[in-house]
C-alpha cells in the first residue's frame, strides 16, 4: 500500500509526521508539527534504525510490513530511548518476535524500565561494527547528546549517519522527506529552537560528538526529526557548531515583563537607541506574549541579551523569573549583558538581575535603569544610554 521513500539504494524512510500534538514535551509549541524518523535498510539483513511515538504505531507497522515485503526484520537499533522514537519497540517485539535489539548496557538498562524487554539483546560498544551483508554498519556513542544512552549510527556503504536527535529540528515533512524536496525556510529557525528548548544546555557533549564525527565521510544526515539532510549538510554541522559553543551573531534580544506599560515604554527606548546606533538585529520579546521556547531560540542565535523586569512582590516578575529560571538551566555562555526594571513603591528587580549576570557569568555593559513609577525624561535619556553602550559591544566585537 505505501510508496515508501527510498534514502538510498534499499534504505528507505519509514517514519511518520505529528501535526496533532500541541506541545512537544508537554512544553515546547509545534505550529508546523514535528516528525518521527525511522528507517529500514533491506540487505542480507534486515535492519531498522529507531522506532516512533507509540500514538502512530499502527502506520509505523504497517510501512515497515510493506518495505519488508514478507521477510522477518532482524534487527532494532536504538540509537535513542526518549518515547518519542521508541515509543513503538513493545508492539514492534510483539510483530517481530525474533528481532534482535541492538543498543549499548544504558540503552537496555532503559529498555528494560520503559517496556520491560530484557531478552534478544545485541549489545555493541563504542566503535563497533555490524556487518548485515552490502551495508557495514557502525557505532559511536554520544552521552548526553541529548540522554546519556545517545549513540549514532554509520552506515559505511552508503555513507549515511543516523544521528539519533543531532541535526534534528521541529517541523512535519510536508510530502517530501529529503531537504531537496522540500521548502526549507521556517526548517532554520526551528532547528535552532529545537536546539535551545531540547539540547542546549549539553554543549560540551554536542562539541565532544562533533570531534568524534569529524574524521568520517558524511553524505547523508538522516535525523529523528525534520528533513533527511544531503545537499544541506555543511549549513546544519554549521548551526550545531555555533549553537554548541554558544556562540552568538552580532544581534540584541530586549525581553521585557510589564504589567501596565511601564517597563514596556523603557524597553522601546532601549530598542529604538540600539536601531539608532547601528544595531540592525534587533528581537523585541513580551514574556506574557512570547512562549519562551522562541525566546530561548534567539538568546541562542544573538549576542547581546537585554532583560527588564517590574518588581512584583518583591521578586521579579512571575514571567520573567520563569525565563531567567530556563536560562540557568541550560547554562548559556558567551552573553553581553544589560538590564533594567521598575518599581511602585520598592524596588528589588534590578537587584535579582544583577545576581543572575553573575551568576550566568555574563558581560555587563551599560549602567542599570531602575525607574520608580512612570517613565521620567531622566530614567528615558538612561535607557537610551543603555543601547547605545550595548550597541557599541556590538558593532565593535
Amino acid at each position: 500500500m505505501y510508496k515508501l521513500k527510498e534514502i538510498a539504494e534499499k534504505v528507505y524512510y519509514v517514519g511518520v509526521n505529528d501535526r496533532q500534538k500541541v506541545l512537544f514535551e508537554n512544553m515546547w509549541p509545534l505550529p508546523y508539527g514535528v516528525s518521527y524518523n525511522s528507517y529500514l535498510i533491506v540487505d542480507e539483513k534486515t535492519v531498522l534504525v529507531d522506532t516512533v511515538d507509540v500514538c502512530y504505531a499502527d502506520s509505523f507497522l504497517k510501512k515497515i510490513a510493506d518495505a519488508l515485503d514478507g521477510r522477518s526484520l532482524d534487527y532494532l537499533i536504538v540509537n535513542h530511548m526518549e518515547p518519542d522514537h521508541a515509543g513503538s519497540i513493545r508492539l514492534l517485539r510483539q510483530a517481530y518476535p525474533e528481532v534482535q535489539i541492538v543498543g549499548n548496557k544504558r540503552t537496555f538498562e532503559m529498555l528494560n524500565g520503559f517496556h520491560g524487554i530484557t531478552t534478544g539483546l545485541h549489545e555493541v560498544k563504542d566503535g563497533d561494527s555490524l556487518c548485515i551483508g552490502k551495508h557495514t554498519l557502525s557505532f559511536y556513542f554520544a552521552p548526553m547528546v541529548h540522554w546519556p544512552e545517545v549513540m549514532v549510527t554509520y552506515d559505511q556503504t552508503d555513507k549515511i549517519l543516523f544521528s539519533a536527535d543531532a541535526f534534528g529540528t521541529y517541523g512535519a515533512l510536508d510530502g517530501g522527506v529529503i531537504d531537496t524536496e522540500l521548502l526549507l525556510d521556517h526548517f532554520w529557525d526551528e532547528m535552532r529552537r529545537y536546539y535551545a528548548n531540547i539540547v542546549g544546555k549539553y554543549g560540551s557533549p554536542v562539541q565532544k560528538a562533533l570531534q568524534k564525527l569529524s574524521g568520517l565521510d558524511i553524505q547523508i544526515i538522516c535525523s529523528t526529526h525534520g528533513p533527511v539532510w544531503t545537499k544541506h549538510i555543511p549549513e546544519v554541522i554549521q548551526i550545531y557548531d555555533q549553537l554548541s559553543r554558544y556562540e552568538g551573531e552580532d544581534g540584541v534580544v530586549v525581553i521585557y515583563g510589564s504589567m501596565y506599560g511601564n517597563t514596556e515604554q523603557m524597553a522601546e527606548a532601549i530598542a529604538s537607541s540600539l536601531s539608532a546606533h547601528g544595531v540592525k538585529k534587533i528581537v523585541v520579546h513580551n514574556v506574557s506574549k512570547s512562549h519562551s521556547s522562541y525566546i530561548l531560540r534567539d538568546i541562542f542565535k544573538y549576542k547581546g541579551v537585554i532583560i527588564g523586569c517590574p518588581t512584583y512582590c518583591n521578586q521579579l516578575y512571575p514571567e520573567i523569573d520563569s525565563l531567567v529560571s530556563k536560562i540557568e538551566l541550560r547554562e548559556v555562555k558567551n552573553r553581553v549583558f544589560g538590564y533594567f526594571g521598575s518599581f511602585s513603591w520598592a524596588g528589588a528587580a534590578v537587584k535579582r538581575l544583577a545576581a543572575f549576570a553573575e551568576k550566568m557569568k555574563w558581560e555587563v555593559v551599560g549602567e542599570p535603569v531602575e525607574q520608580k513609577q512612570g517613565l521620567q525624561p531622566d530614567k528615558y535619556e538612561a535607557c537610551w544610554k543603555l543601547g547605545e553602550e550595548m550597541a557599541k559591544r556590538i558593532n565593535n566585537h
